[in-house]
């Protein structure tokens, strides 16, 4: 009998040793620099299948990320702060009709453009974010300057764009978000809801697969400089025929956007509402500060467990504090992009 009490002793011991050990090592591991700076970025999410892609067109989305994950590399090779290279990188994807944030951004159903923007810096954890705005040229440089000229976190519509014009931000004529792509798709959206509608089948609205994926198309950007600093960033034109003035996860701290130096920074693209409905940013960044999960190890629970349970879909971009990088999406593809301090550069679209 007091053998086998002490042989169960030695083995419950023994266990807890190696559960220490494994602990230790873990945080070891978790605590180890793989990267002095690096940078990740997003350009949407959604059923993006290459069999729907020309080969033109693939080159087109690949070339762009290319050229706005640069920007942000040499600005943080160069010493600069993850705050210029999230809000130049941006700028990029926002100045480009590929993407639906600034010059690309969807339709709303009364035919209009209307941006969301947030932005959060890791080292404060100050925020500034802006919602339905449908004059200012760049969003995302709209919604860093409520965080650093405003006492406030969050502005909308005509306030917001008042505030841009005070602060001299760069305003235009609203036909300025106009391309016919986006515009057409607005309008095969409302066909579509017509024909069921007139047909009283209201749920074929919700379930045709255009109109699902209407909800995608976000840019994001995380970035993490030499000084140990982390920021990230979204930007989006939202929803393809929203009404009611919608606002979805992007211009949100903690659904579309999360930065803290402690553990990460994260950038959102997919279903808006689901995305705070979980508050996904943050979660992400919870599970690291208090469960002392890896960065991989918290995005694909938030994304794959947490967010595909409730019906959400989309991804992140996400960037830990010491570099590492996670691409995490539950959806046929996304447009992504990094690049390491070592200058090793990742371009890709499709689920691989």
């Amino acid at each position: 009998m007091k053998k086998a009490f002490f042989i169960t002793l030695l083995l419950l011991i023994s266990l807890g040793c190696k559960k220490e050990i494994e602990s230790s090592v873990k945080e070891e591991v978790s605590s180890t620099k793989k990267n002095e700076f690096a940078i990740i970025i997003h350009g949407g999410a959604g059923t993006i299948l290459k069999k729907n892609m020309s080969d033109e067109k693939e080159t087109e989305y690949k070339t762009k990320l290319e050229e706005a994950v640069k920007v942000g590399y040499t600005i943080l090779k160069n010493g600069g702060t993850s705050q210029e290279a999230v809000m130049k990188t941006i700028q990029v994807m926002e100045e480009s009709p590929l993407f639906n944030s600034g010059k690309g951004a969807v339709f709303t159903h009364d035919e209009t453009n209307e941006l969301d923007a947030s932005f959060m810096d890791g080292k404060t954890l100050n925020a500034g974010a802006v919602a339905g705005v449908t004059n200012v040229k760049s969003p995302i440089e709209l919604a860093i300057k409520v965080m650093t000229d405003s006492d406030h976190v969050m502005l909308s519509g005509k306030g917001a764009s008042e505030f841009a014009k005070e602060k001299g931000l760069e305003i235009v004529d609203p036909s300025y978000f106009y391309t016919e792509r986006r515009f057409k798709s607005l309008q095969r959206i409302k066909e579509k809801e017509k024909t069921a509608l007139d047909h009283d089948d209201k749920m074929a609205v919700f379930y045709d697969s255009d109109i699902k994926n209407a909800k995608f198309g976000t840019v994001g950007c995380v970035a993490l400089d030499k000084d140990g600093n982390i920021s990230a960033g979204t930007s989006t034109g939202g929803m393809t025929n929203k009404r009611y003035g919608r606002i979805g996860d992007s211009p949100i701290i903690g659904s579309g956007t999360y930065a803290n130096n402690n553990t990460c920074g994260v950038s959102s693209t997919g279903w808006g509402e689901y995305f705070i409905r979980n508050q996904v940013a943050y979660d992400i960044s919870a599970q690291m500060e208090y469960k002392n999960s890896s960065l991989k190890e918290a995005t694909k629970d938030v994304i794959q467990n947490k967010l595909t349970k409730l019906g959400g879909t989309g991804g992140v971009v996400a960037l830990d504090k010491n570099g590492n990088m996670s691409f995490e999406f539950n959806t046929a593809g996304m447009y992504r992009a990094s690049m390491d301090d070592k200058g090793e550069l990742v371009v890709k679209i499709y689920k691989e």
